[in-house]
């Protein structure tokens, strides 16, 4: 069996090294020849059914049984979003704290209805602890799947090298060699060298990497997170150029690359949460954005991909709770998340639901709203908070668990802050709190926060989707936040304003169709 594939790869390397284009005139030969070498082959990783897996709307989608989803990789080609994603099996415990991950793939034409496939990309020989983030381009009709593996060297110490697997449909990959093709970078740290984000530049036939590392002699010593700037034409002979981004806090983990209604933009996170910058010129200087859009603590390493008429599609992965326990601190593994990316005038970039994926709801219950003091129902259901000297609110119990809720707020004047409470009790004691400060600009949702967010004092619309226990919250067509909400299961729901006049209007909540699929 290895003889037979080894024996692929060797045809693939010859191919190349005489000329990429050549692929395309042995695609029918090579795809037959590697479905068969390919279903004898037993992955080492854990195991994974693709035909357990949801088929429609991976909003929230998590695989069954002890699974989750890692970090994302979107690509986008000729009506197809390819949605690859790390398959983690014991939240980053496996092979010895390793890893232990792979590449899983689903693809959808609408956002609605996905087809779910194999591991594309698994732990073949056992030097592989993990196959790790990375991501994809074609290029003359080849697919180029570029990630690094972690690894245990001859000295016994972890290290991240780079590999690349090549496919004729960027479904079934086969890894090239040498494997690792690249080991270190001259300067930079040899233990954290991940995640390369490929781009290839048309004219000239480059290769480009960005890869996430570590200066060993930074300018400030705690700032020698950077993106490592490597170029080859053969990838053979790789050049390795002035860092793209320096001066981080952390391994700039899981970049992206991308250009978009003249502007281009380099996506990064800092301890998993995503940061951008964007410039008009494709190498920089870069710009900070007047706020972080994509900086959400629980939607982890935010990447991107085209869609259909010119729209792009983020995705990321929610992570779970230490023992499941509201207050615990994330580890690693959850359920992805997708977000639809929207272009503002100046070029700062917007999130909002993609409206494909906004779960299924029955009609709407019969709301019935009790207000206490300083607040007053007006036209049934909607209510006027009218509250200088404190607090107002009114409450509706039997609200389902799990549910939409849609509402349009209005504040008049200056408030302290408005909000609901979600999954609470008849003193508003447990549940979660989604609070709005215009003063400070501050969205919190629980115990995680969006910052920067404008036009809290104008009227706003929110849509929020609880499922199991996920909370996640639009506001306004333009930030978004969730949050991991596993304990507090109470049936009330609440809203309020302190020190200020507010309006909600058109109170609506209906019950989830479609639930999350965990076990």
């Amino acid at each position: 069996m290895i003889s037979l594939i080894n024996l692929y790869v060797s045809v693939i390397v010859f191919i190349n090294a005489q000329h990429l284009s050549q692929m395309k005139k042995l695609l029918p030969l090579l795809f037959f020849f590697s479905a068969y070498c390919f279903s004898q082959a037993q992955h080492l990783g854990v195991q994974y059914d693709p035909t357990e897996q949801d088929t429609i709307n991976l909003q929230y989608f998590k695989p069954k049984g002890n699974l989750f989803v890692g970090d994302c990789i979107p690509f986008w080609h000729h009506g197809t979003y390819y949605y690859y994603w790390l398959l983690d099996s014991a939240h980053h415990k496996s092979l010895n704290g390793l890893g232990g991950h792979q590449w899983a793939l689903s693809t959808s034409t609408d956002l609605i209805h996905w087809k779910q496939y194999p591991i594309v990309l698994g732990i073949d020989e056992a030097w592989e602890k993990s196959i790790c983030t990375g991501s994809v381009v074609l290029y003359k009709n080849v697919y180029f799947a570029f990630y690094a593996t972690r690894l245990i060297n001859a000295e016994g110490k972890i290290n991240e090298q780079l590999s690349y697997a090549t496919s004729p449909d960027g479904i079934h990959f086969f890894k090239q060699q040498p494997n690792p093709f690249y080991t270190s970078a001259p300067g930079y740290s040899k233990r954290d060298f991940r995640d390369p984000k490929v781009f290839v530049d048309q004219k000239t036939g480059e290769f480009h990497l960005l890869v996430s590392s570590w200066q060993e002699n930074p300018v400030m010593q705690h700032a020698g997170g950077c993106l490592v700037h490597l170029v080859s034409k053969d990838l053979k002979s790789w050049t390795v150029l002035k860092p793209m981004l320096t001066g981080q806090p952390s391994v700039p983990e899981c970049p992206d690359y991308f250009f978009w209604k003249g502007w281009y933009y380099l996506v990064y996170s800092d301890n998993s949460d995503t940061y951008y910058v964007k410039s008009k010129n494709p190498y920089g200087p870069w710009t900070e954005p007047l706020y972080q859009a994509l900086n959400e603590s629980w939607a982890n390493v935010v990447k991107t991909a085209e869609f259909k008429n010119g729209r792009r599609i983020a995705v990321a992965w929610i992570p779970s709770r230490y023992e499941n326990k509201d207050n615990n601190g994330e580890i690693f593994g959850g359920n992805s998340v997708f977000r639809e990316i929207v272009q503002n005038t100046s070029g700062d970039l917007d999130t909002k639901f993609p409206v494909e994926m906004i779960p299924t709801t029955g009609q709407p219950i019969n709301l019935k709203m009790t207000v206490t003091n300083d607040a007053q129902l007006t036209n049934g259901t909607d209510v006027f908070v009218n509250a200088p000297n404190g607090v107002g609110a009114a409450y509706s119990n039997a609200v389902p668990n799990n549910c939409r809720i849609s509402m349009e707020i209005d504040p008049e004047g200056t408030t302290e802050e408005y909000g609901v409470y979600l999954r609470s009790d008849d003193k508003a004691s447990l549940g979660y709190r989604l609070n709005f400060s215009a003063n400070t600009q501050v969205v919190s949702l629980g115990n995680t926060v969006i910052k920067a967010v404008g036009g809290l004092n104008k009227p706003i619309t929110i849509d929020i989707i609880l499922q199991n226990d996920i909370i996640d919250v639009c506001i306004g067509g333009k930030r978004c936040i969730v949050n991991r909400t596993p304990e507090q299961k109470g049936n009330l729901f609440w809203v309020y304003a302190k020190h200020g006049k507010v309006k909600f209007r058109s109170i609506k909540v209906s019950p989830l169709i479609i639930g999350l699929n965990n076990d």
